[in-house]
This record gives structure tokens, C-alpha cells and sequence, in this order.
């Protein structure tokens, strides 16, 4: 079960030279607790590290290279602690088989030049030089691994006082742990396409195989079933769960509020049925009374579970639920919007959609608003109105990329305040630094499909390394 690799593994190394440490007294001892460092700002109660010491000869790479593969870690960390030959770090590398991140950092941000120079012993005073000399192999590491295509990245800057360096270094591992997450995660599918909608069409096997993703094809009809069985008290539980989730209009049917807590108790155990973590579905209908009053009553409930950390999009929009699944592992939100209009007069994108709505970048507590009709889809029934939380946001797209499979589409602007439009949507009001204008057509020309995720905050540069680490393309038009 995928709850016993929760956990992201990162195996942890030292490099160095075995030569320096009998010339050098202290230097070893030095070296390793600048490494137990690091191990202490980079742990937390969400990964586990495997600090494998320091590695300075050919034979303890390749001893570390095998302790990688047999603790199953998904990143591996190269702390460059002083000179060191790049035979020494290979061997690691080769047989880990996961992505680099070779960490370059001086104990501070500059040699004390004038104690250095008063030290009486050149022995010690090259023993205190080789404490700050991180940087010097990485160019030699760099070079090999560039020859043998092997990936890696880079991590600049000093063990102390250094919050950007940090700041980025927990980026990368950010950006592991939604990979590790989507590697051991269940998508499941829920009815079909929508008719025509050829944008938002995929490869499985590719959404599969480049994300890491488990996919369930499930019956619209399981879940009509698990409906036809709720009994007791599962849905005046629902109806009171309604009421602190959501603000329920005045104006929304008792009987329409019994069908949508049904469905959503359903839903519940549907989802803990398939072991799902994320969903996509559409369903028409084909006149089967059941299958209708099931699919005209998810709203709530879907949204219920977006708020939950289960994403789940409309329209059968797999790419999209991929885009929110990403956008809520990093905690900024993943709701699933399209841009409908332009406000020429302000300057601004309209964006929203129909469908479940993330209550955890709500403006607002979510609306409930009742439909005479989805428009374009079948019946009628209870819909979630909101806007998004006003300040920074960001906009995310899996597009298809046919070199790699997919490539990610990030955009970074704001939510701002106004009129929006009162039709039981989501609905939001963004400005973005290109303009309405130029924004939509530089959006358009890396062929997205028309709907993305959208979450709060600025994190084109998270988004970035997430791509870096999942070999996928990565364009951000502002």
C-alpha cells in the first residue's frame, strides 16, 4: 500500500579526501560536523535522511552508491565539503540512479584574511584553507557528469547565516516530496470524456509513466450503487458537514440538499473504496434515471473533497487534476478555473468554472447556489460559487510536450477585488504584469488545454524545480 512509502527518502553524503585528514588534524572531525548540519536543517518529521557520512575514497562511493539503492531513496545530496576527486562521487551517483542536487557550502561567507595570515603554521593555515574550498571541485564534478548526460542541480552559498541558499534548498525538497507523493498516487476515472473536447484528450499511458500515477477506470454506476445504500444517520451528518464547509443559500431546495448530501456520503466511500488521491470524471447519461440524479448531485461533495486534499475536476479533465493534485501538495490550492472573458476596460482576465471549488484558496466561505439548468451538461441541481483569495496567485497547465510527454505552463499574477459574476461558478478577477491582452495570447501559444489549477501565492520557481526533477519542460509566461 502506497501509506508505507509516505515518506520521502534522501540519502545524504559528504565528499572529501582521504589524503587530507593525516595532514591535517582536526579537519575530518570538522568536516563531518559541518555535515551533521545539514542534516538537521533539511530534516523533518515528512522525510526521512540517510546520512551516509563522508565519502573519500573510490571504494566508499561505491559502498554508499549500494546503501542508496538498498534504502530506496528518492534524492540524494552531495555536500561538497572540501576538494575532492570527481572518481570519488561518480560511483554514488551511477548506482543511486535519482536526482543530484550537489550542495557547495562555505562555513562563511569569507575566509577571515587577516587571522588566516597571523596563523603560525602553513600546515594548519592549508588545513583552515581547505575548510572553505567546497567550491573548488564542482567544476570537475559538473564536467563529468555533463559528459556522461547525468543530470544534477545546484545549491550555492554558506552552512550559516545564508536564508536564500536554505530557502532554495528546501525548494528542491519540496519539489521531491510532490514528486515522491505523485509517484504513489492513485488517479482514478471516473465515466468519459467530454464529447468534443479534443484539448483535454491524453495518452494514459504517458500521464502514467511520466508522472508516477496509478490509474483506476472506475463505473459511474459503483457509485449510484454505494448511493442506493446509505441508511441511518450518514446524511443528516452530511447536511450538518454542509453547513460548517459551506454557506448555503436560503434559497436552496431541502430535497436538493438531501440528494447532494447522499451523494457526497457516497462519494466518501467511493473514494475510500478505490484508495483514491485524486479524480477525475463526466458522465452524460443515457437515461438511467440513477446514474443521473447520482452525477446532477457531486458537487458538494467533490468540492468537499478538493478541500480535503483529493482533488477532483470536472469534464473529465485528467491533465487539470494532475495540475490541482501538484497545486495542493504544495499547499497553495489547485483549483480547477478557465479564463471565459477579458475586462478590456480594467485590464483584467475573468476566470472561473463550473464544478467543485477549493475552499482552502476561498476569498470567502463557498456558496451554494441552486441551477435550473449545468449549462452543457445534463439536469439540474446545487452549484458552489466563490472567488479566489485576493493577493498572488499562480496559474498551472499540463500541457502535452511530444519530446518528454508533457511540459508545465506556470503564469504568476493576482487575484484582485470587484463585481464578479453571481451564476453559482467560481469566478475571480486576475491581473496579470503582460496585460489581459498579451497575457492570453502568450498563454495560448504553448498550446494548453482551456482549463488550468489555480493556487495562491508566487511559486513559478517551485513549479520549475518540480519539472527539473520530473524531466518535464517548464515555460512561465510571467
Amino acid at each position: 500500500m502506497k501509506h508505507n512509502y509516505k515518506h520521502l527518502r534522501v540519502g545524504l553524503i559528504g565528499l572529501g579526501l582521504e589524503a587530507y585528514w593525516d595532514q591535517f588534524e582536526g579537519l575530518e572531525a570538522r568536516l563531518l560536523g559541518y555535515l551533521s548540519e545539514v542534516e538537521q536543517k533539511i530534516a523533518n518529521p515528512g522525510r526521512m535522511i540517510f546520512n551516509l557520512g563522508l565519502v573519500d575514497t573510490p571504494q566508499k562511493a561505491m559502498d554508499a552508491g549500494h546503501s542508496c539503492r538498498r534504502n530506496d531513496v528518492d534524492l540524494l545530496i552531495v555536500y561538497v565539503t572540501t576538494y575532492a576527486l570527481s572518481s570519488t562521487v561518480l560511483p554514488v551517483i551511477l548506482r543511486a540512479k535519482v536526482p543530484v542536487i550537489l550542495l557547495n557550502l562555505q562555513p562563511a561567507a569569507a575566509i577571515e584574511y587577516e587571522r588566516f595570515n597571523r596563523m603560525t603554521s602553513r600546515t594548519a593555515m592549508t588545513g583552515e584553507w581547505l575548510a572553505y574550498c567546497s567550491s573548488c571541485p564542482v567544476p570537475e564534478i559538473a564536467n563529468v557528469l555533463t559528459r556522461l548526460d547525468m543530470p544534477f542541480r545546484q545549491v550555492t552559498g554558506m552552512l550559516h547565516d545564508d536564508p536564500e541558499c536554505w530557502r532554495e534548498l528546501e525548494e528542491w525538497l519540496r519539489a521531491a516530496e510532490v514528486a515522491h507523493a505523485l509517484s504513489h498516487s492513485r488517479l482514478g476515472l471516473m465515466g468519459h470524456y467530454y464529447s468534443g473536447m479534443l484539448d483535454i484528450a491524453t495518452d494514459l499511458a504517458q500521464v502514467s509513466g511520466r508522472f508516477g500515477l496509478h490509474i483506476e477506470i472506475l463505473e459511474v454506476d459503483e457509485l449510484s450503487g454505494l448511493r442506493s445504500e446509505i441508511e441511518g444517520t450518514a446524511i443528516e451528518d452530511k447536511l450538518r458537514a454542509f453547513g460548517d464547509f459551506f454557506e448555503v443559500g436560503k434559497d436552496c431546495p431541502s430535497e436538493e440538499l438531501q440528494r447532494a448530501a447522499c451523494t457526497a456520503v457516497a462519494l466518501d466511500r467511493f473514494v475510500e473504496k478505490n484508495d483514491l488521491d485524486l479524480m477525475a470524471y463526466f458522465y452524460e447519461g443515457s437515461g438511467i434515471a440513477e446514474n443521473e440524479d447520482t452525477m446532477t448531485s457531486i458537487i458538494l461533495g467533490t468540492s468537499m473533497l478538493t478541500g480535503k486534499g483529493i482533488p477532483v475536476a470536472g469534464e473529465y479533465e485528467v491533465k487539470n487534476v494532475v495540475a490541482m493534485k501538484i497545486m495542493d501538495l504544495l499547499g497553495v490550492g489547485g483549483s480547477f478555473t478557465e479564463y471565459y472573458a477579458l475586462d478590456f476596460a480594467a485590464d483584467l482576465v475573468l476566470m472561473g468554472h463550473d464544478g467543485p471549488g477549493h475552499i482552502g484558496i476561498a476569498q470567502d466561505k463557498i456558496k451554494v447556489r441552486p441551477l435550473q439548468v449545468y449549462h452543457g451538461k445534463i439536469g439540474k441541481g446545487l452549484s458552489v460559487e466563490m472567488s479566489v483569495k485576493h493577493g498572488p496567485v499562480t496559474l498551472l497547465s499540463v500541457v502535452e510536450e511530444k519530446d518528454r510527454g508533457f511540459k508545465l505552463l506556470a503564469a504568476e499574477g493576482e487575484s484582485v477585488p470587484g463585481e464578479i459574476l453571481e451564476i453559482g461558478n467560481t469566478n475571480s478577477r486576475y491581473r496579470f504584469p503582460l496585460g489581459a491582452r498579451r497575457f492570453v495570447e502568450q498563454w495560448n501559444s504553448h498550446g494548453p488545454a482551456h482549463h488550468c489549477a489555480i493556487g495562491i501565492g508566487h511559486i513559478g520557481g517551485q513549479l520549475e524545480k518540480l519539472a527539473g526533477l520530473l524531466d518535464l519542460g517548464f515555460i512561465q509566461v510571467c
